[in-house]
């Protein structure tokens, strides 16, 4: 199961996507003491591939995802530190959130949708939200995002119907089309199989080992299986004893589950913490 990723060559150079430097994330307002979600997280994202962040829940694996996308400037959250997505300084004064999210989409624990809209309306929101108008180009955007997302074999002929209609695996999925209609450079993903059943969660492994040929993947799981499955990398988090969450190790999936370089790592993966 650890190396079914027979595509990636050992030793081949990594080109990076995603740069993490000294990353803390602290809740609370300014006449409050602040609670550190996570502290002082380093990590690198390889581009093209699927990076597994893996841990007990609370310990700061959606916090990071979250900063990626800058969704802490909706909340108290406070991100220190640097994330780079490519040469692009996320948290640069002069950094625009909106010129973040065009490169980056997120997909949740479970299908967020926009229950009113159809199947079409869902997977357009993104570009509509962004200016376009052109139905051809639109139509066109639909299509391309729906095939990636193993899809439009389903849904080609009900593209009008109601997006709630569909089952909870192919909303997912919907929700993975809607996220790829803006032509991403990485993939956001929060524990997107937990809420299915274990023939749907197969689904949308195998589209998530697909859409890593092109796409920079981040996808938290609490599933060791999962990562071992389809993750290229993996990232493990535990909290400290202050209960802020920090990265213990993080390397090829392969080397991490078969021989960890911290004791708390072995712990981890072996079940005997967490």
């Amino acid at each position: 199961m650890l190396d079914n990723r027979p595509d990636r060559l050992p030793g081949a150079r990594e080109e990076i996507a995603i740069t993490l430097e000294h990353v803390t994330v602290s809740y609370g307002r300014v006449e409050n003491p602040k609670q550190v979600a996570v502290r002082d997280v380093s990590l690198e994202f390889p581009k093209n591939q699927v990076t597994a962040l893996l841990g007990p829940s609370g310990c700061g694996k959606t916090t990071i995802l979250r900063s990626i996308n800058r969704m802490h400037d909706h909340t108290t959250g406070k991100v220190s530190g640097s994330i780079r997505i490519g040469d692009l300084d996320v948290y640069a004064r002069t950094t625009q959130p909106e010129i973040v999210r065009t490169r980056v989409g997120m997909v949740f624990q479970r299908p967020n949708l926009f229950p009113t809209l159809s199947i079409f309306d869902n997977v357009v929101s993104g570009l509509r939200m962004n200016g376009v108008k052109k139905k051809e180009f639109l139509l066109e955007a639909a299509e391309a995002a729906l095939r990636q997302a193993a899809l439009w074999d389903s849904v080609k002929n009900r593209l009008g119907m109601p997006a709630v209609r569909l089952s909870g695996g192919q909303q997912q999925r919907l929700c993975i089309a809607r996220a790829l209609a803006v032509e991403p450079e990485v993939l956001l993903l929060d524990e997107p199989c937990s809420a299915l059943d274990p023939l749907a969660s197969a689904r949308i492994e195998e589209l998530i080992v697909q859409l890593s040929s092109h796409i920079t993947i981040a996808m938290v799981t609490h599933n060791l299986f999962q990562a071992t499955r389809i993750s290229d990398r993996t990232a493990v988090f535990l909290l400290n004893d202050d209960n802020a969450g920090t990265l213990v190790e993080a390397g090829p999936t392969v080397d991490l589950f078969k021989a960890p370089k911290d004791p708390r790592t072995e712990a981890y993966v072996t079940g005997h913490i967490g």
